[in-house]
């Protein structure tokens, strides 16, 4: 019997061990099918702001995979969030297609942002460092010196809507929820799908937009959380306005894009806001 034990008790660290690899590989399979799910997600994201992806257009799930150069695997797993996300649905017998602008896109998704940040800027008014906003206050007077100092360029303008994106993204983070963070992200999407330029820096709207978050920046800086909700407010009502004043024109057929096929870039012949 000692010895039947003795034998059953060497014999118990090489199943242990082998029940630990085992569950190891187990997870390490699944963290990588979620870390390129993550990076095609990301990649999709990429495409709309650059504009790669438009608003309306069908594309199937294979020239998504050369679109984002993500294994078809990971495509697959990314269109369930996105359909959740509103970003995307299935159409029978067409394949997918990228969430259609209208006037009521609009208008629910900047009430959405409005909620979303009004909340954030109350909270971000009192848990906000000194040197943080510092900072960001110096960051958008920096490429106001850039602005008057040199005619606008690409990269100035990639600069400011990198600063103006990131202090929305930042204070929507402070309030440290991931549910929020993530509507607010996804939310972000659908205005900047509403589109690019109506919802982005374009040359004539640089130094304005930079002077309305300076301040609402100086309201903050001020811990005046009446006055920094009121001037954020009137910045994202700015933003809608101009989209919804925006003229519409017809959109052509299809945009060809590198490396896919008329198809996958084969656009709804409705109209579309106009970059202006």
């Amino acid at each position: 019997m000692s010895g039947r034990a003795i034998a059953k008790g060497a014999t118990q660290p090489r199943r242990e061990a082998k029940t630990t690899r085992g569950y190891a590989g187990a997870q390490a399979q699944p963290a990588q099918g979620i870390s390129q799910r993550a990076r095609a997600y990301q990649g999709f994201t990429q495409q709309i702001l650059s504009g790669g992806i438009r608003s309306g257009q069908f594309i199937s799930q294979r020239e998504l995979m050369t679109l984002l150069d993500m294994p078809l695997g990971a495509v697959r797993e990314m269109i369930p969030r996105l359909e959740a996300g509103g970003l995307i649905k299935t159409v029978p017998q067409r394949g997918l297609q990228i969430a259609h602008v209208d006037l009521k896109l609009i208008r629910n998704a900047f009430q959405v942002r409005s909620m979303i940040e009004r909340e954030a800027i109350s909270h971000f008014v009192h848990s906000a460092g000194d040197q943080e906003l510092a900072q960001i206050a110096s960051s958008h007077e920096d490429i106001l010196q850039r602005a008057s100092a040199t005619p606008s360029d690409n990269q100035l303008l990639d600069d400011a809507q990198a600063i103006d994106w990131g202090l929305h993204d930042r204070m929507v983070d402070a309030l440290g929820n991931e549910i929020v963070s993530e509507l607010y992200r996804v939310n972000s999407l659908r205005i900047r799908l509403i589109k690019l330029d109506s919802s982005v820096i374009t040359p004539a709207r640089l130094i304005p937009a930079m002077h309305e978050h300076l301040r609402f920046i100086a309201a903050l800086r001020q811990r005046d959380a009446g006055a920094a909700i009121e001037l954020l407010e009137a910045h994202i009502r700015s933003a809608r306005d101009r989209v919804l004043a925006a003229p519409l024109e017809s959109a052509p057929a299809e945009i060809v894009q590198p490396g896919l096929t008329e198809q996958a870039t084969r656009l709804p012949t409705t109209t579309r806001r106009k970059i202006s």
